[in-house]
């Protein structure tokens, strides 16, 4: 993350933080192989010599981009309850999967391009198998949570942990085909209801 905040100036209009964005873009709209430093230079109008003033390779582009998307999902599990919540005793564990959840819609909202292109790696490169090990851990922790949650009796437990993990965020994921910025949902709202479909159904009564 140091070497996306210590941004610094090429030609005038891009930084390290546009040139990431530009590149994101073209990496979802052909794929990350099918995209040269060659079609990133013609698409910003720079020389590729003023993109590896930015960036060492192709790949630093790619892991700089996926660690947006994946430290932003692992913030979210990291994220204390509001204090709200635990000063009415609801620091339970299906209160921070409930937190969870809604921070999760967040980070796919406000890192569309990057999260997308998290979802469509697929491990053909060093830097797509490390971040696919951050994304089975990062998992894994939404899934002891859901155990944890299940096991206080919040949850029914007729269903196994990691697949209750794995649909639900299946729902949050299939966000990024559909969403688009200014639709008739925000943020807020689209977390509701993620909510209301994944927990509802699941509660115990």
């Amino acid at each position: 993350m140091s070497e996306m905040q210590s941004t610094r100036r090429g030609r005038p209009g891009y930084d390290q933080q546009g040139i990431l964005a530009v590149a994101v873009a073209a990496f979802n709209e052909h794929g990350y192989d099918a995209t040269s430093i060659g079609m990133l230079a013609e698409r910003l109008g720079l020389s590729k010599s003023a993109i590896y003033h930015h960036f060492g390779s192709k790949d630093q582009i790619l892991d700089l981009a996926l660690d947006a998307a994946l430290s932003g999902l692992e913030a979210v599990v990291d994220d204390p309850l509001p204090a709200s919540a635990v000063e009415a005793s609801e620091a339970s564990a299906v209160a921070r999967l409930e937190h969870v959840l809604r921070g999760a819609v967040h980070v796919l909202i406000g890192q569309l391009p990057a999260v997308t292109l998290l979802l469509r790696v697929r491990g053909n490169t060093e830097v797509e198998r490390r971040a696919l090990t951050r994304r089975r851990a990062f998992d894994r922790r939404i899934t002891a949570l859901v155990s944890e949650a299940q096991a206080e009796g919040a949850l029914r437990a007729d269903m196994d942990a990691s697949v209750v993990a794995r649909l639900t965020f299946g729902m949050i994921n299939s966000i990024v085909e559909w969403y688009r910025p200014g639709g008739r949902e925000g943020a807020d709202r689209l977390a509701d209801d993620v909510v209301a479909i994944a927990l509802d159904g699941l509660r115990r009564r």
